[in-house]
């Protein structure tokens, strides 16, 4: 079923007055042999009447009331007789200051202060195809400060409020107001890939139409704010949890209506996290609002891992990770510019000649206000938010030029990256290796590329071509926690394998479990039957080694041989 929306009118900037031509009003034009005595009735007879207009040929001037009053007043009261043949002609100065319609207000504005302080103040005659008009200067500078106030609340493509707006609206609040407040937050899914396909000018037209949609949904006491990028907000007043609910339910039956630009049909959704007062009433450490966003925040998080296209709220198991996940999502765009990302390696050792020249490169991130993160904590929040595609590009590139760096050194190491399921989907995997290779002239052979069981699952045809173009390049495959997804036999099958990494859970247990034990060395032979070379992760006791030895594995990682640490710190290679 598909969705027609009216056209809606919105108070957005381009809507108010942005030229001195349209802030204007018509002036009252009097011709330039017109008698003073005429001019000077006419200003007696109409209190509110500030300037007059003289047209004299081609040229117009501003006649001010001040000015004509001053001048036929003069200091000893004889003005009017010393006028009585006077025009307005004659009234007019040689020099009458006049501004064209076109100019935009800011710099009319500029204009105006650079005149001398005594004219500064004055009524201005504006130029404009329709005929001359008149703006007060105060009413110009009054538009001016109007519009840096709603430039500051609003956003600028949208409309809508910013988040600026949303949190001084948020400060008013009492602690009974809270009581019936609701915010939605809203993220669209696929929004990116709209972006990315069909340009930035299809993009922002979508986010237009889209705001467009949710202020239909909403009453006009509530607010409606973009935060940035896809991210929305809604902050709901007076609401029950039922209706806040029905209004998220319609929001994503909003989002699911097709988007038209320029005769394609563009398709994303959305995801909707919900918070209520009642969900942050212990909450003290941020006020009230912080606390619903952050909350609302979780809960859309919550709906994208869930497969998206849905409303979620958040289950209270606890603030703590919600107000950290926020966190790194706030600071994430800052470890790019303070370049706090880091690669550390982990030797593999070689089983059988001891040596350590292969490693596998680990992203580190230490931030100044969070302090080390943990892969596991900011890898899936990137895969959300689409960062992930950046991170993995620079992962890629750096490996390559600390391959080379070694190549200089004599000691050639080869190195292991991981590669998110989304790198593989995006299609530009292949490329960006086969660029930084080249860029840094490391052989292909050098690289390995890692992948999850679930990363191949998620589109194996997909993943069978891009890792296939890799090994073709010369690249090795490594299949990464073996054991920790489903059918792990196909993917060895049907993958362009050639090594398959055994998780850590597997090698934990094998001293003292047979059957882990059996497993492992089953997994070990079914490999090597296949052509595959296998490595054993999480390796931290000597009996493990000794183990996986005598089962004939062929390299080992983990603490027992060697932490990760930065590239410097790494042991020689050969032997470990």
């Amino acid at each position: 079923m598909s969705l027609e929306f009216p056209p809606v009118a919105r108070e957005l900037r381009a809507d108010r007055p942005v030229s001195l031509g349209e802030l204007a009003t018509p002036a009252r034009l009097v011709p330039g042999d017109t008698p003073l005595a005429d001019i000077d009735r006419a200003f007696r007879a109409e209190r509110q009447l500030r300037s007059l207009v003289v047209h004299d040929g081609e040229r117009y001037a501003l006649l001010s009331r001040e000015h004509v009053e001053y001048t036929l007043t003069g200091r000893l009261g004889f003005g009017r007789g010393l006028h009585v043949r006077s025009t307005a002609a004659h009234m007019v100065a040689e020099n009458s200051f006049s501004l064209p319609g076109n100019l935009e207000l800011g710099h009319a504005a500029q204009r105006i202060l650079a005149l001398p302080e005594e004219s500064r103040y004055r009524d201005v005659l504006v130029l404009t195809d329709a005929g001359p008009g008149v703006v007060a200067v105060s009413q110009l500078f009054e538009r001016l400060s109007s519009d840096f106030r709603y430039a500051a609340l609003h956003d600028s493509l949208t409309g809508l409020a910013n988040r600026r707006q949303l949190e001084e609206r948020g400060s008013t609040f009492t602690a009974d107001d809270l009581a019936g407040v609701a915010v939605l937050f809203i993220d669209l899914d696929g929004f990116k890939a709209v972006n990315d396909t069909f340009g930035h000018r299809a993009g922002d037209e979508v986010l237009v139409e889209f705001a467009d949609r949710l202020r239909r949904l909403v009453r006009p006491t509530d607010v409606l704010a973009r935060l940035g990028g896809d991210e929305f907000a809604a902050l709901l007043v007076n609401v029950t949890e039922a209706q806040a609910l029905d209004v998220a339910d319609r929001v994503l039956i909003s989002a699911t209506a097709p988007f038209p630009s320029d005769g394609h049909l563009l398709h994303v959704s959305a995801s909707v996290g919900v918070s209520m007062a009642v969900d942050v009433v212990d909450e003290l450490e941020l006020n009230q609002l912080d606390a619903l966003l952050r909350h609302a925040d979780g809960a859309m998080i919550k709906a994208k891992q869930s497969g998206k296209r849905q409303v979620a709220r958040l289950d209270g198991q606890g603030a703590a990770p919600i107000t950290r996940n926020a966190l790194i999502r706030r600071r994430l765009t800052a470890a790019f510019e303070s370049r706090t990302f880091a690669l550390n390696y982990q030797p593999q050792l070689d089983l059988v000649t001891g040596d350590c020249s292969a490693v596998e490169a680990l992203l580190r991130w230490n931030d100044r206000v969070l302090g080390e993160v943990s892969p596991a904590e900011f890898i899936p929040i990137t895969e959300l938010s689409g960062d992930i595609h950046r991170i993995g590009e620079w992962v890629i590139d750096q490996a390559c030029a600390q391959a080379r760096k070694w190549l200089d050194a004599g000691e050639p190491r080869s190195i292991a990256i991981n590669v998110s399921p989304l790198q593989l989907a995006a299609r530009t995997l292949v490329p960006q290796v086969l660029a930084a290779l080249a860029a840094h002239g490391v052989p292909a052979e050098l690289l390995q590329v890692e992948i999850t069981e679930g990363s191949a699952i998620t589109d194996l045809p997909r993943a069978i071509g891009q890792l296939q173009a890799l090994r073709d390049a010369g690249l090795s495959i490594a299949l990464d926690d073996y054991g920790t997804g489903y059918s792990s036999l196909a993917m060895l099958r049907d993958l362009p394998l050639t090594t398959v990494k055994i998780d850590k859970t597997f090698i934990d247990t094998i001293e003292d479990s047979p059957q882990d034990a059996l497993l492992v060395g089953g997994v070990i032979d079914t490999a090597h039957a296949l052509g595959l070379r296998v490595t054993a992760e999480g390796v931290e006791r000597p009996g493990q080694l000794h183990l996986l030895r005598a089962m004939g594995c062929d390299t080992a990682q983990g603490y027992l041989i060697s932490r990760p640490v930065p590239a410097e710190l790494l042991p020689v290679a050969q032997p470990c």
